[in-house]
This record gives structure tokens, C-alpha cells and sequence, in this order.
């Protein structure tokens, strides 16, 4: 629970005294008597309240409060003073940001009261200045599945918005959610457009911090004044522009979970900034030499592999094992062809729902088409074809061909199914020995596999329940490499 501190700043004692009493049971407080004393309180201590008297030894309240709001800038304001002080600088009341004025004489209930609602006022208004940056994402933002973590579907499977159905996803989202209930920190890679903030929200919405901010940052190609200034904060007058204190990230997410996306970008001089506050917590805004703790989770993401770039020395070591409390590897969507049907379904709908628009499907030729692509900007490249299939279609008109691009409609396709029916039969109806059928359904499936998975011999491997060194013998073994080229060229 956060102690409230109250500065008291008035010549009298028995008004200093008073004012102790009434405040110091819900409130720590310090009472001064000069000017030059309550500024050299403010340089060492952070307060949310500066309650002072219109006149006090060596300057008044307002020039006190004027040179306060460098060091000061969240603090409230209030001015006790006589009726005259009032009317007699009433424009300058309102240049120091003034909170209320307190008219003499005051009484103690009438001042506790003042205090509590400017504390709650303050307090919402941090709260509505917080969540109106989340909601610049808000498009992203979802409400956790309370059934997502303990029942799965069995046609596919969902962790928050990441709707799949294929086996490396699902342990991809495995390993995700078993490091979302740890306070690590964690590294997603994966090339540009898998998904990587959408896992990073599903992570924080399955993690203790889920009732607390969630806030993005994207490092890429960002300087570092500007770099430090959204993520760390920055006072008024610290660089050229800086017109207004900032609140950083992190102290906006204090409790809660940063992204930071592109980190493979952030300079050398950056990178020891994370670092300081990846060990200590701390964060010490452009402009001061003040510092104040910030619990906060991060979690990176980089579409290079960082392992590499601490190899080339062009990333620091010791941040890359700071980082990587738990790593997540996305597979590009090339390499789970599997998930494209039903990635495709979801987002024509999610898209078709936004305008008002119902589509039934999605017709067989253009799903062919979608799995046989390579999709380098992998599902953000799909989610952006659906969208331009979508847009021209009419209402209850599946997708066909005339709605896809350019680009799809060309695609080579490959009609593994049925080319694999009409071979099964012809292997099966053939004559031979028990050996010589096998060896015929073996490089049959062996090479559907192999277009399946357009030559990747990693995955087609994997499925096969084989090793490279014998996928590559089976491959030779029954000339298939040749054959398939062959083929295709013809």
C-alpha cells in the first residue's frame, strides 16, 4: 500500500502543529517553516501533496510552488491564504497550478476532506492517463478465455487470440503458457508478421499481471533520446521539445508488463539502460538524477536471431541471458501449412463481421492456392489477403478465385490429395510382391510429404518419424528429387 506525504509549509507553529495532527493519522507529514527548507526537502523526497501558507520566510507560496513543479511536477498544490491574498493574486494562483485554495480560517475536517478527494482525483486521472495509451492498442485487446488454459477444442486450438491447429504451435503455446505463470522475463523470435505481440499479450493475460497494464514499444530504428524518454520518462526542459514532464512505460506499467518489439535495433548505449533496469528495477527519467523502482515484466521480441548477433558482438551477452528467462521460437507460417485453412476462416470472418458482412467460405481453389504459397510476411500477409478477398465480396457470397489477387491466382498448385488418391490406387492395383507394393507406398508418401512441405527437410522429417541422414537415403534411394522436377516442369 502506498504512504501519502504531505508537505506543510507555514510560519506559525501552532498552525504547523495543527496541521500534523490532522493529517498524520492517514498521512506521513512534514512540517517547515522557510521556502529554502521545503525546496530542499522536494530535491530529495517525492511528495504528492505541497500544502503551504501564502506567506512563509524568505518567499511566498506561489513562487515556492512555481519552482517546485521541475522537481515536483505530480505533486498537488494547495494555497492557505487570507481573503485580500486571494484577490490580489488571483492570475498568479493560476500560473503556479494551483490545486484549491484554502481560505484562513481553516478548519481541520474541511482540510482532511480537501486532501482525500485531490488525492482520488489525481489517482484517477493517473488511471484514465495510463489505460487511454493501452487502448491505442485496442484492436489487440481481448478478454482472457477462461476456458482456454483447462479445455481445448479438439477440431483447433486457441491460446487467447492465437487460433491454431497444428502440433508445433501447440507446443510453442505450451511452453508460452507454462512461462506466463513465472514472474521471468521472456524473448519471443520469429520472423516479421508470425504473431509475436499477439503471443506476448496472450502471455500477460495468463499471468498474475493480468488485471494491470499491458503497453507496447517498438525499438526499432528509434534514437536513443526518444528510446529513453517513452520507456524511462523525462522532465520538462531536458532536450529540445520536451515542453512537459513524461511518465516512461515503466512507470506507467508499474505492476503490469511492457512489450518491446524490435530489440534486436536498440544501440549499444541503450542496451545498458535495459540492463541497469532489468537488474535493479530502477528508473531514472531524462533530465534528473533521481531514480524510483518500477516493477515491471518485459518481455522482447526480434525477428533476428539474437544468439547470432551476441556472436557477431553487435548485442551484449549478458543482456541476451537477461532477456531469455524463457525463449519462444514462432515457426513461420510456411512451416505449418496446417494452420492456414483455419487461419483464413478466422480472420474472412473476423474481417467480414467488422463491415457488417456474413461469408459462408472459403471455396476449395482458393484454399489450395493459400497453402501452396510461400507467405514471407507469413500471417500478416495472410490477414491482409483476406481483407482485400473480403472487401469487394457480397453479402453470403463465398471467397472464389475472382476475389483473390493477382499474386494467389498464379500460383503453382499441386493437388496432393487427389494426385495421392489416384497413385494409392494404382499402387494397391499393381502387380509385384509384398516388398515391391511397400516400396512403392513409401515413396509415394515420402513424396507427398516432401510437396506438403515444399522440400523442407527439417519438417517433412519430423513428420515422417525420420532422421535428415534418413530422409536424405530414402530420398535417393527412390530417385524422387528427379523425379518431382521432373514433373513439375512438365
Amino acid at each position: 500500500m502506498k504512504e501519502w506525504i504531505i508537505l506543510v509549509i507555514d510560519e506559525e507553529p501552532n498552525d504547523r502543529l495543527l496541521m500534523k495532527r490532522c493529517f498524520s493519522t492517514d498521512y506521513k507529514v512534514t512540517a517547515v517553516s522557510s521556502g529554502r527548507e521545503a525546496l530542499a526537502y522536494l530535491e530529495t523526497t517525492e511528495v504528492d501533496i505541497i500544502l503551504s501558507n501564502f506567506s512563509i520566510k524568505d518567499m511566498s507560496g506561489l513562487d515556492l510552488f512555481n519552482q517546485s513543479r521541475v522537481t515536483q511536477p505530480e505533486a498537488i498544490r494547495i494555497l492557505v491564504a487570507e481573503y485580500q491574498n486571494i484577490e490580489n493574486a488571483s492570475r498568479e494562483i493560476i500560473e503556479s497550478a494551483v490545486y484549491q485554495v484554502i481560505r484562513k480560517p481553516w478548519h481541520p475536517t474541511a482540510l482532511l476532506l480537501m486532501v482525500r478527494r485531490a488525492l482520488e482525483s489525481r489517482e484517477l486521472a493517473r488511471r484514465h492517463r495510463y489505460l487511454s495509451r493501452a487502448l491505442k492498442f485496442s484492436d489487440s485487446i481481448w478478454e482472457k478465455n477462461e476456458n482456454a488454459s483447462t479445455t481445448m477444442p479438439k477440431t483447433n486450438f486457441e491460446f487467447d487470440k492465437l487460433v491454431f491447429v497444428s502440433e508445433s504451435m501447440l507446443q510453442v503455446c505450451n511452453l508460452a503458457q507454462r512461462g506466463a505463470v513465472t514472474d521471468l522475463p521472456i524473448l519471443i523470435q520469429g520472423e516479421t508478421g508470425t504473431g509475436k505481440e499477439l503471443l506476448a499479450r496472450a502471455i500477460h493475460a495468463f499471468s498474475p499481471r493480468r488485471n494491470n497494464l499491458f503497453l507496447t514499444q517498438n525499438c526499432g530504428a528509434m534514437p536513443d533520446e526518444m528510446l529513453q524518454s517513452e520507456l524511462f520518462g523525462h522532465k520538462r526542459g531536458s532536450f529540445t521539445g520536451a515542453i512537459s514532464d513524461r511518465l516512461g512505460l515503466f512507470t506507467a506499467a508499474d505492476g503490469g508488463t511492457v512489450f518491446l518489439d524490435e530489440i534486436s535495433d536498440v544501440s549499444p548505449t541503450f542496451q545498458v539502460s535495459l540492463l541497469r533496469f532489468l537488474q535493479e528495477g530502477e528508473v531514472k527519467p531524462l533530465g534528473t538524477d533521481k531514480t524510483h523502482k518500477s516493477n515491471v515484466r518485459i518481455i522482447a521480441a526480434s525477428n533476428r536471431s539474437l544468439k547470432d548477433l551476441v556472436e557477431q558482438g553487435k548485442f551484449r551477452r549478458d543482456l541476451y541471458y537477461r532477456l531469455r528467462g524463457f525463449e519462444v521460437g514462432l515457426p513461420p507460417l510456411r512451416e505449418r501449412i496446417e494452420d492456414i485453412p483455419i487461419l483464413a476462416e478466422h480472420l474472412a470472418q473476423r474481417y467480414a463481421e467488422s463491415i457488417g458482412r456474413k461469408i459462408p467460405g472459403i471455396t476449395l481453389e482458393v484454399m489450395r492456392r493459400l497453402k501452396a504459397h510461400h507467405w514471407s510476411g507469413n500471417v500478416r500477409e495472410l490477414e491482409n489477403e483476406m481483407r482485400r478477398m473480403v472487401a469487394p465480396a457480397e453479402n453470403g457470397e463465398f471467397l472464389a478465385l475472382k476475389h483473390l489477387s493477382e499474386e494467389l491466382v498464379a500460383v503453382d498448385v499441386v493437388n496432393v490429395q487427389d494426385e495421392f488418391s489416384r497413385q494409392n490406387k494404382a499402387i494397391l492395383d499393381g502387380n509385384g510382391t509384398l516388398k515391391e507394393i511397400v516400396e512403392r507406398m513409401e515413396r509415394q508418401i515420402v513424396s507427398q510429404s516432401l510437396l506438403r512441405n515444399k522440400w523442407n527437410y527439417t519438417k517433412t522429417a519430423k513428420d515422417l518419424g525420420l532422421s535428415r541422414v534418413g530422409l536424405a537415403n530414402k530420398i535417393k534411394r527412390y530417385n524422387l528429387e528427379q523425379s518431382l522436377t521432373s514433373a513439375k516442369s512438365a
